[in-house]
Parts: C-alpha cells; sequence; structure tokens
C-alpha cells in the first residue's frame, strides 16, 4: 500500500479507525508507540519478535493464528495476480466496485483454496472437537 520509501507502519492509524479486535503483522510493525495507540482504540496489535529481543508470553490462540498469516497473504497475492484486483486505473468507484466484487466471485470458484486447518495437536492444545474444526475450515 506504500511506495519502497515510506514507513509501512504510517497508513495503519488511518485504515484501522473504528476497527476493533486483533491485528495480526509481521516483524515490521513492531512499534510500542503504535501499540499503545492501537491498544488505546481496542485493538491489539500482535506480531511476532525480531532475534534480539526477550521472548513474551502470549495466548495459545494469537501465537497458532500468527503461524497461520501466510495463508493471509496468500490469498491476498491469488488476489492480486490471479484475480487482477490489483488494476488501479479505474474511471469510476462503480468500475472499481464492480472489478472488485467480479475478483472476489472468480476467486470462490477457484476448484482449490487455502483453507486453515488445526493439526491433532493443535486442535488438542484449543480444545476444539472436530466438528467445531468444520466450522474454522
Amino acid at each position: 500500500m506504500t511506495p519502497g520509501n515510506v514507513d509501512d507502519r504510517s497508513p495503519v492509524r488511518d485504515l484501522t479507525k473504528g476497527i476493533f479486535g486483533k491485528l495480526f503483522g509481521d516483524k515490521g510493525y513492531i512499534s510500542q508507540a503504535l501499540f499503545a495507540e492501537l491498544w488505546d482504540e481496542g485493538l491489539q496489535l500482535i506480531t511476532t519478535l525480531r532475534k534480539n529481543m526477550k521472548p513474551r508470553l502470549i495466548p495459545l490462540w494469537d501465537k497458532l493464528m500468527l503461524r497461520k498469516r501466510s495463508l493471509i497473504e496468500t490469498v491476498n497475492d491469488q488476489l492480486k495476480n490471479i484475480a487482477q484486483i490489483e488494476h488501479t486505473r479505474h474511471r469510476s468507484v462503480a468500475n472499481f466496485m464492480v472489478n472488485l466484487v467480479a475478483a472476489l466471485a472468480s476467486y470462490t470458484h477457484q476448484p482449490k483454496k487455502p483453507t486453515i486447518r488445526f493439526t491433532d495437536e493443535e486442535r488438542h492444545l484449543l480444545g476444539i472437537e472436530q466438528k467445531q474444526q468444520l466450522l474454522i475450515a
């Protein structure tokens, strides 16, 4: 979303206005000031740690979801490259929305889509039964 010479953390404040819950990011989003500001807004920033950082306690669910973050990036990559959602030369907002909806519709018809799957060990640690697993996937 930003050019190479702009800090990736700068648009986060504007993009997260009115959002609450958890926000997962990579090591590039580590910032105590950003964490505190988002926390005040009701949003928890969860990132991986850098090698030179001290370990910290993190809930098991958040740790597992942080590992599954690559799946979300895979979906975004497929939407950008296969469904051509990244086209930026729209002449109207309506044209942009039609392109976006068409890309999402074509993505839903792909035969193989990535899904979040938990191993038996992860399900046991989280206390998820097999029936609940089907709802998550």
